[in-house]
């Protein structure tokens, strides 16, 4: 990004660097393609960032940088924007039954995790290694194809070829829960159904793998009880994120805010896509 391409960014006369904006860009992932919507986001953020501070400072408010992980603390910057949007934002927490609504508004988003019963044929490679991988999806093509021609014979398969020590119990991996492998190995298994076996070799950090999915045990619908401390969480968050978006909203009015679009950003946020 260059400074032709994008004007400047001025918050009640200050001015944000560029080379600020483009190191802030690198926090804000844009579709390929579309460089200048990471610029427009950090742009953005750079300026409410700036705004909150401004009014943190007209207020009077003092930082008292807080302790955020053991040996680290807020910077004063982070510890005035905070000490502002606490004293600006009261929160009433809701109550049980606004919780229970939510919860009855559909209770099947509320489940235990699944249980995958699980085989695999491993052919193992460094992915990182380019013949290494390309020999061993070869092989994995071959392997895959012989099973799916014949998925009776999946556990002789694994036994004789797989790089896995489940070969020796023909590929079985047992009982899976999701958190429990590798996350390109369970996205595997999420698009899996009952006795179905990958078309062809997925490949992971460890390899490429023909997989079965032999069971699943879907998740059972929690109790309202079980649930009820997330719900009020993320009910409490959602409402504090609203209020911090309003209270934003009310400083942009009075602003002069140029080369950002913050009331663009709020309302984007307010009603996503």
């Amino acid at each position: 990004m260059t400074k032709a391409l994008f004007p400047d960014v001025i918050v009640n006369g200050h001015r944000i660097p560029h080379a600020r904006i483009a190191a802030e860009a690198q926090n804000h992932p844009a579709p390929r393609g579309k460089p200048g919507m990471a610029w427009r986001k950090a742009a953005n953020a750079l300026a409410i960032r700036a705004l909150l501070l401004q009014e943190a400072r007209r207020q009077g408010l003092s930082a008292d940088p807080a302790e955020i992980a053991p040996g680290r603390f807020e910077t004063e910057e982070e510890a005035l924007i905070r000490g502002l949007l606490d004293k600006e934002i009261s929160m009433q927490p809701p109550s049980d039954d606004e919780v229970r609504a939510e919860w009855a508004r559909d209770p099947s988003r509320f489940r235990s995790p699944p249980l995958w019963e699980v085989s695999h044929i491993l052919i193992a490679c460094d992915p990182r290694d380019a013949k290494a991988s390309q020999a061993a999806h070869a092989r994995a093509v071959e392997l895959c194809a012989a099973v799916l021609a014949d998925p009776g014979s999946f556990a002789r398969v694994a036994a004789r070829h797989s790089d896995c020590p489940s070969r020796s119990s023909g590929g079985s991996l047992g009982q899976i829960r999701p958190g429990d492998t590798v996350p390109e190995f369970e996205s595997i298994l999420r698009a899996l159904r009952p006795g179905e076996i990958t078309r062809e070799p997925r490949q992971t950090r460890h390899g490429w793998h023909v997989v079965r999915m032999d069971a699943i045990a879907e998740g059972a619908v929690l109790p309202f009880q079980a649930v009820r401390p997330r719900i009020r969480d993320a009910m409490e968050k959602a409402a504090w994120t609203r209020a911090a978006r309003q209270f934003i909203g009310r400083l942009v009015v009075q602003a002069d805010i140029r080369g950002a679009d913050i009331a663009t950003e709020l309302t984007d946020a307010e009603n996503p896509a």
